[in-house]
C-alpha cells in the first residue's frame, strides 16, 4: 500500500482543505459531489480526458482504459464538465469494483447509480442523468493533464473524498499538506475532547490556537 494514500484516508477532506489554504494551494474541486454521502475515497489519479464526438468516430467506446488502471488507482475522467452526456455507468461500475479501483471522479455526469450504490462502488461527480455519451464524446487522450472545474490534476496526484466532496493534492505537495492536516487534526480533536468535558468552547479555542490552524503560513 501506498503510505502516503494510507495517510491521508485518515484523514477528512475539511482537515486537507484547511491545511491546503494554510500553505496556499488550491485543490477544493467546486461542484462535485458523492452519489451517496457515505461514499469515501484515497487513492492515486489515473485521468481520462474526453472531447466531443466529430466525424468518422462514431461508435468509439469510451471505457476500453478500465482494465488498465491499477488496483487502488481513481479514475478521474474529464468531460469539461458537460451535465447532458454521461461518461460513466452501470458496466464500468462492475467492472470498477471487480477490480478493486478507489473510485471514480467525474467532472461532468454518471448514470446508473443505482448499481455504485448496490456495490458500494464510491462515484463523485456533477450529477446523475441517463442521457449515453455514447456518439456524443469520446475518450481522447489517458493519463494527461484534465481538469476537474478550477483543479488541476496531473497522473498520479492524490485524490481524498467524502459526503463533502473532492480535494486533489498534488504529488509536490503531498508532506507539506499531510504535515498540517495532521496537526490541524490533533488539535481539533483536543478541541473535542475540552468541550465534551464541559468546558467552554472559546476557552479551548484559545488553549490550542484555533483561530491560526487555518491561517496563512
Amino acid at each position: 500500500m501506498d503510505a502516503m494514500v494510507e495517510a491521508f484516508a485518515k484523514l477528512g477532506t475539511t482537515t486537507v482543505s484547511d491545511a491546503m489554504d494554510r500553505l496556499g494551494l488550491t485543490g477544493q474541486a467546486f461542484g462535485i459531489k458523492p452519489v451517496d454521502r457515505s461514499f469515501k475515497l484515497c487513492g492515486r489519479a489515473f485521468t481520462v480526458r474526453n472531447e466531443p464526438m466529430t466525424a468518422g468516430h462514431k461508435g468509439e467506446s469510451v471505457g476500453d482504459y478500465i482494465d488498465d488502471i491499477p488496483e487502488g488507482g481513481i479514475v478521474v475522467i474529464d468531460n469539461g464538465g458537460r451535465l447532458d452526456a454521461t461518461v460513466w455507468g452501470d458496466i464500468l461500475t462492475i467492472m470498477a469494483s471487480r477490480n478493486k479501483l478507489g473510485g471514480t471522479v467525474i467532472n461532468g455526469v454518471c448514470r446508473d447509480s443505482d448499481r455504485s450504490l448496490e456495490l458500494g462502488y464510491p462515484i463523485f461527480s456533477r450529477g446523475t442523468y441517463m442521457r449515453t455519451g455514447k456518439d456524443r464524446v469520446r475518450a481522447d487522450e489517458y493519463n494527461a493533464p484534465v481538469s476537474l472545474g478550477e483543479v488541476r490534476v496531473l497522473p498520479g496526484d492524490l485524490l481524498l473524498g467524502d459526503g463533502d466532496g473532492i480535494v486533489v493534492i498534488a504529488k509536490e505537495h503531498e508532506e507539506a499538506v499531510l504535515k498540517a492536516a495532521q496537526e490541524i487534526d490533533v488539535a481539533e480533536e483536543k478541541i473535542r475532547n475540552e468541550i465534551a468535558k464541559g468546558g467552554r468552547l472559546d476557552e479551548a479555542r484559545k488553549k490550542f490556537a484555533y483561530h491560526t490552524l487555518q491561517s496563512r503560513e
